[in-house]
């Protein structure tokens, strides 16, 4: 059948797959970059291969997480800056993986845009790739979509998708959780990818641009100061936990703040007392809370409010599983108790210091 002389192409209707194949070609050494035992970090086939024998598991469950980095995307986007949106995007997975004591094993992602930008597109590829090296799994493939019309401009989405494993009767939380445990907390990066709805509605209240100097971080642009990445917690907590065999559970402290994250780890017949008076909140969520008149309640279920991850653990080896994760890097602060509920599943005491 001959082509029509004035018939339309994929290329002419705003989808060009060379393009799509450059990308992949400038994303291949990024991949490899991620290998691990179990995966070879290639990509190109229909689906990703991952060995679990070979990986070192014996019986292990597997844990799936999904993510995406929500309207953080925005501020990429519109300040120009992509490289590191990519490492929020597989923390965000990998954090949920390790909170139920999984390794993270692999990652997949999926890039929605509407008219692909290789270099760009390599860009935020990079950041994945390094959020895999930091969380040790391996990229075993993803999915790059360009759809004009849905997508406009520059705009673009992300999503995540992370599988990880444990050996069976190793998952957390534990049963074994009870009044007067310690609640440790690990301190976070900043914002991580929680509540941007409401930062860029700061934002744009403030007047302040993308590129102004940011009032909470000397010699950073707000928007640089802004995109800070999700703290990857996997090896310290995993180290804490093989090396001590005492973290009884975890919460990672994303959308929903203290109030939501917290209880959803504890046996309900309790709740978390903690001491506000401990947390060391940092500048850009006293900034936010002046600038947004946002009371603190608010900010508690919005943002970490400076605490990425709250580990339960027995009283009498806090010390012990606090001095691991300091060696590993890092910062970490008793912030609380385990008591009898009553009434609420997270009880404060004292104020934050916004």
């Amino acid at each position: 059948m001959s082509d029509r002389p004035n018939g339309l192409t994929y290329a002419q209707a705003g989808v060009d797959i060379d393009a799509g194949n450059a990308m992949v070609e400038k994303i291949k050494p990024l991949v490899r970059s991620t290998r691990r035992p179990g995966a070879d970090g290639e990509i190109g086939g229909f689906g990703g291969l991952f060995d679990l024998k070979a990986a070192g598991f014996v019986d292990p469950v597997l844990v799936a997480a999904n993510d995406g980095v929500g309207t953080k995307v925005k501020v990429a986007i519109e300040s120009g800056r992509h490289g590191t949106v990519g490492i929020d995007l597989v923390a965000m997975c990998v954090n949920d993986l390790v909170v139920q004591g999984a390794e993270p094993l692999f990652f997949l992602d999926y890039f929605a845009t509407g008219k692909l930008d290789p270099d760009q597109g390599a860009a935020i590829v990079g950041g994945i790739a390094e959020g895999c090296r930091q969380a040790g799994c391996a990229l075993i493939g993803g999915e790059t979509a360009e759809m004009p019309g849905l997508y406009q401009g520059g705009d673009y989405d992300l999503a995540g998708f992370a599988v990880g494993a444990a050996e069976r009767g190793q998952l957390l939380p534990t049963d074994d959780v009870v009044e007067g445990d310690v609640l440790l907390g690990i301190a976070s990066s900043g914002l991580h990818s929680n509540g941007f709805s409401l930062v860029r509605s700061i934002v744009a209240r403030s007047g302040l641009a993308w590129t102004a100097k940011a009032p909470f971080a000397a010699g950073m642009s707000l928007g640089e100061a802004l995109l800070e990445p999700t703290r990857i917690y996997v090896r310290p907590i995993l180290k804490a936990i093989r090396e001590t065999h005492g973290i009884k559970a975890l919460a990672h402290i994303t959308g929903g703040g203290f109030p939501e994250n917290i209880p959803r780890v504890l046996p309900k017949d309790y709740a978390a007392e903690l001491d506000l008076d401990e947390i060391d909140v940092p500048a850009v969520f006293s900034w936010l809370a002046r600038a947004g008149g946002v009371a603190p309640a608010e900010m508690m279920r919005t943002f970490n409010c400076g605490i990425g991850m709250v580990a339960v653990v027995a009283a009498g080896q806090a010390a012990q599983i606090a001095a691991v994760l300091q060696a590993a890097g890092e910062t970490v602060t008793p912030i609380g108790r385990i008591v009898p509920r009553r009434d609420a599943g997270v009880i404060y005491r004292g104020a934050l210091s916004l």
